[in-house]
């Protein structure tokens, strides 16, 4: 083990493991299962690998073709059995971190841009902004080049509340064209 904390042996990390893959809201990469099971001064990388490919070998957890893991019906069953014997501060700290985490993965998932290259040579960016309940905006925009088409990606990724807030305002707007009479 590395340093002081409150996890004491592979067991324990094991099912701090599990308790962050039941707790997740979507399946996750490597380094994000890594960053969410280093809440505690005592689990390092090593130990906390070996960990994690057991829980793939014995089915509590599963590792898709792209690399992300996911917990299993088996797993999520013994999570929910072991939870306890997690100390109480780590769960809290896991807690923490797990909320800012799936406040990401939302994001994530709610906000969409892409770029697909049309046969006439030009660009369509699609740009994509959902909530809990659906989608709030799809929009496909043609554009003549590819480094414009990341620019328009980029620039909805960062801020797409306010590129919705203004072409709302525009399209409600009473002359139709900047909301000013």
């Amino acid at each position: 083990m590395a340093g002081h904390g409150f996890i004491h042996d592979k067991l324990e990390i094991k099912f701090l493991i599990l308790y962050i893959a039941a707790r997740v809201v979507e399946p996750v990469p490597f380094d994000t299962m890594l960053d969410l099971t280093l809440c505690d001064d005592a689990i390092d990388y090593f130990d906390f690998s070996d960990c994690l490919a057991d829980l793939v070998r014995t089915e509590h957890l599963t590792l898709s073709q792209d690399g992300l893991y996911a917990i299993t019906e088996k797993g999520l069953k013994n999570s929910q059995i072991c939870e306890t014997s997690l100390p109480y501060s780590v769960r809290l700290r896991c807690d923490k971190n797990l909320a800012d985490c799936n406040r990401k993965l939302r994001r994530k998932s709610q906000v969409r841009a892409s770029t697909v290259r049309r046969e006439n040579g030009t660009f369509t960016v699609t740009l994509s902004l959902s909530d809990d309940m659906g989608s709030v905006m799809d929009l496909d925009l043609m554009v003549i080049r590819e480094d414009m088409a990341r620019q328009l990606e980029k620039r909805f990724l960062d801020a797409p509340e306010r590129m919705y807030s203004e072409i709302m305002r525009v399209l409600l707007s009473s002359d139709g064209q900047d909301g000013k009479k």
